[in-house]
């Protein structure tokens, strides 16, 4: 099978994820596949510490980017394979594992998925996907709190040691490489249906 590899990327709290899940929808389980950089979070204890003994988990470090490389490869050779869905390290989370299937096309979706060269090199579209640095917070916040359990402290403490530093040298500069960038300050129906569009013409 040939498989279509299409990568997005994109700030913390730009609605990527939120992008993804729905462009996902519109397709069916054997036309699309999605694997997410989420799930291959190294373990806590594997993290690489800031300079208050912090793990930081915005590093190139903190992905296990050889399992992800090893699990697309299977994709692409026509395999299957399952993968435990990440907790976030939060007890109270409700993980479940998830089984990946070979499709025409395979959706990548990750921070700093333009940022391991590796990667880079596989991809037949890049999509990045930016917002406005108060409107990234602000969902950020909501995010941590909300789904994720995680108090004020901790998010503020990880957006400014962490998350817009690593966005200034992960992140960013990757914005001028994408073949499209999506702006989502108020909503992105109109590139949705674009690029929902191009992919079944690619998927046909």
């Amino acid at each position: 099978m040939d498989t279509y590899i299409i990568g997005i990327a994109g700030a913390s709290g730009s609605g990527k994820t939120t992008f993804v899940k729905e462009l996902v929808k519109k397709f069916t389980s054997k036309e699309v596949c999605l694997i997410s950089f989420d799930d291959y979070y190294k373990e806590r204890h594997l993290q690489p510490l800031d300079d208050n003994g912090i793990e930081n988990y915005d590093t190139l470090e903190s992905i296990d980017i050889e399992a992800f490389e090893s699990d697309l490869q299977k994709l692409k050779s026509g395999e299957s394979f399952t993968r435990k869905e990440y907790d976030f390290n939060n007890p109270d989370y409700k993980t479940e594992v998830k089984e990946y299937f070979p499709t025409p096309v395979v959706i990548l979706e990750g921070l700093f998925l333009f940022s391991y060269e590796s990667i880079y090199k596989k991809l037949d579209l890049k999509i990045f996907i930016e917002a406005e640095e108060h409107l990234r917070i602000t969902r950020r916040l909501e995010r941590d709190l909300v789904e994720r359990g995680y108090t004020v402290e901790q998010t503020l403490y990880w957006l400014r040691k962490h998350v817009e530093p690593a966005y200034k040298t992960l992140v960013h500069p990757y914005k001028s490489e994408a073949d499209v960038i999506i702006p989502n300050n108020k909503n992105f129906n109109a590139a949705l249906d674009l690029v929902s569009g191009f992919i079944k013409h690619k998927i046909q």
